[in-house]
């Protein structure tokens, strides 16, 4: 449990929160949603102790393990992946990297030493973690035969994902976890839906992912007021319990306006009369007694996008034919072709590093393909929105009223101030020199220049990166109102599933190019690592091949199940003898009589059988889940 009383927070005169009493309780998951610096991550820090509050007081048990997601990898850089993620249990991990150096080095073998470290391994489970980081690794896409190279050998995204693996393997007590689907691809969000799903603990996630928060949060905190507001339920029942709130205050003000206005106007009416004259000032009393309180205002901005093409393109708006692309020896693209048609809202998706953004770079011609061709049909004219926003890469000390007018110089600074205003730059804003602006600040800035320039397929590489929730719905609303073509990349899954009506899904096995929406495409390919509806998808496939094994004659499958469990019985002998020889060893280490001379390597050797006992158990376990999963479906009922 995580407990704050009237806890503030203060950077000058700027007020981010006051005045508030939050009891965070163990088995709940938290959304912390608001605007962009309204102090959500603020908030994270002071709960983790790394940042003071302005005054309140945060109470956290002693014996409470934090898990707090790191963004700094580069202490990391020549460490293995697989050792990163195992320092999340820091003590373990130490304890089994000191019983390595103790086996190998020249030195006098120190047993007392060796005992002492075996015995911290088996008392936290230690021989656990290592398989329990590489099952982690491998949810967040990161695949078990780059475990033991080193982190620098990932790109930068890859390693935040390692960085998030290290929280989540130490199996902390409460997660406090800032923006933690950056960097990952739909497959890996949703494998983190699933885990924190199953988390027993107490989790608080930052998240800008609409789908993730109501797949995840059994409660929302909303940042907003000058306050944090607790609601339970998911995002989506935030919403309208947000809204609810909101209209009844709202009614609750309009109502005693009303009185007041009504007892005003008997004063104002009988004040003069000396047989109304006690009755007008009874209501003046009234008048005073009425106390209304005044509404603070949302640190909630709602930015305005507006995209129309300026005219029309042809039929085919873009074609890609057998385009190749590689990196050195990495392939990223092979014989890759494609036909956008005009009015197509096309989403690419699928896993990092599958060459998605490439594909849109070779198409608006900032990168050359090794192979095939590009064409734009007859009047495209496309709008480029890139995920790293090369767009102001030249602008330097421009400033950002300067280069939005260059897309329009034709236009009054009126029109140019105008747009800008829509996307919240307003008054001196204008002169803030383009290199200054934040990662939200640049893409609202992008995209008020598309709306300038009227494109008739806009291509967006990652549009909803650094935008907040508000942004996101209104970039949302604005492109559903797009009269031209739409092709973007996204891991955003609400985002897409609320534009697109074609999905083409690039994957290791190929191109899937499906004509339907996002629903659509879950509910035909019945990909259950893509969303929770796919899930069902599959579950109904299952029953219906039960349904046919069910028609088969009764002795065929009475037999099917004996050698099942005669599978199933063999493979738990094997590994309870794997497991007792595992026990054994692990009493050996403890016993002083085992550390005479020559003991080093003996206990090397015992130390390898140990290792290798401990695959082979978990290889067995394979079989014999899948033995029993085999064995269910064959019961009645099943």
């Amino acid at each position: 449990m995580i407990a704050v009383s009237d806890l503030g927070k203060a950077f000058g005169a700027q007020t981010l929160f006051e005045g508030v009493s939050i009891q965070f309780n163990p088995g709940n998951r938290y959304g912390l949603v608001g605007a962009n610096g309204s102090g959500k991550s603020t908030l994270l820090r002071i709960l983790s102790g790394e940042e003071a509050p302005s005054n309140g007081v945060v109470s956290i048990p002693r014996k409470l393990t934090l898990g707090v997601l790191s963004q700094d990898h580069y202490r990391y850089e020549e460490m293995p992946i697989l050792d990163v993620a195992m320092m999340g249990n820091r003590e373990v991990w130490e304890a089994m990297a000191e019983k390595e150096r103790l086996l190998h080095e020249d030195a006098a073998f120190e047993s007392d030493r060796y005992a002492e470290l075996e015995d911290v391994i088996l008392r936290h489970q230690g021989y656990a973690l290592e398989a329990r980081a590489g099952e982690i690794l491998e949810g967040l896409g990161i695949p078990t035969e780059v475990h033991r190279s080193p982190l620098s050998t990932l790109s930068g995204g890859f390693k935040l994902r390692v960085l998030l693996g290290q929280v989540l393997a130490a199996d902390p007590g409460a997660l406090l976890l800032d923006e933690p689907t950056n960097h990952l691809d739909i497959v890996s969000i949703r494998w983190l839906e699933k885990f924190l799903v199953s988390y027993k603990g107490l989790a608080i996630v930052i998240s800008h992912d609409l789908r993730f928060l109501d797949n995840v949060c059994t409660h929302i905190a909303d940042v907003d007021y000058e306050t944090v507001t607790l609601y339970t339920g998911n995002y989506t029942a935030f919403e309208a319990a947000k809204e609810a709130e909101r209209e009844r205050k709202e009614a609750e003000i309009e109502k005693r306006e009303k009185q007041i206005a009504g007892h005003q106007a008997f004063v104002d009416r009988f004040r003069a009369k000396a047989t109304k004259a006690r009755q007008a000032q009874s209501k003046i009393k009234l008048i005073e007694k009425i106390v209304i309180e005044k509404l603070p205002e949302s640190s909630r901005r709602h930015p305005r996008f507006r995209f129309r093409q300026r005219r029309p393109s042809g039929r085919t708006a873009l074609e890609i034919d057998s385009v190749g692309k590689a990196y050195g020896d990495n392939v990223v693209l092979k014989d890759v072709s494609l036909r956008v048609e005009r009015g197509d809202r096309l989403a690419i998706i699928g896993p990092n590093g599958i060459g998605k953004s490439t594909l849109l770079k070779i198409a608006v011609g900032d990168l050359a393909p090794d192979t095939g061709k590009v064409t734009w049909g007859y009047e495209a004219n496309p709008g480029y929105f890139s995920q790293d926003h090369g767009e102001l890469a030249a602008a330097g000390r421009q400033s950002i009223e300067a280069w939005l007018w260059e897309a329009a110089p034709g236009e009054p600074i009126g029109f140019v101030r105008g747009h800008l205003g829509h996307v919240l730059f307003t008054g001196d804003d204008a002169d803030k020199p383009v290199r200054a602006l934040s990662g939200g600040e640049s893409a609202r800035l992008v995209f008020a220049r598309l709306s300038v320039l009227g494109p008739n397929v806009l291509v967006l590489d990652e549009p909803t990166n650094h935008l907040d929730i508000e942004a996101i719905e209104a970039l949302v609303t604005a492109l559903n109102e797009y009269d031209g073509t739409l092709i973007f990349v996204s891991h955003d899954r609400w985002f897409v599933s609320r534009l697109a009506n074609r999905i083409l899904e690039i994957s290791p096995k190929g191109l899937n190019d499906f004509r339907g929406t996002y629903d659509e495409y879950l509910e035909r390919c019945g990909d259950d690592h893509l969303d929770a509806e796919a899930v069902l998808q599959s579950l109904r496939k299952a029953r219906k091949s039960q349904d046919v094994r069910k028609k088969e004659p009764e002795p065929k499958r009475q037999n099917r199940v004996k050698a099942l469990e005669k599978k199933r019985d063999e493979l738990t002998s094997l590994i309870e003898a794997a497991e007792s020889r595992v026990h054994e060893i692990s009493e050996r280490f403890l016993d002083p009589a085992l550390f005479g001379k020559g003991a080093q390597a003996e206990t090397r050797r015992l130390e390898d059988e140990q290792k290798q006992l401990r695959k082979r158990i978990e290889a067995l376990m394979v079989e014999w889940e899948q033995a029993e999963r085999e064995l269910e479906a064959e019961r009645p009922g099943a």
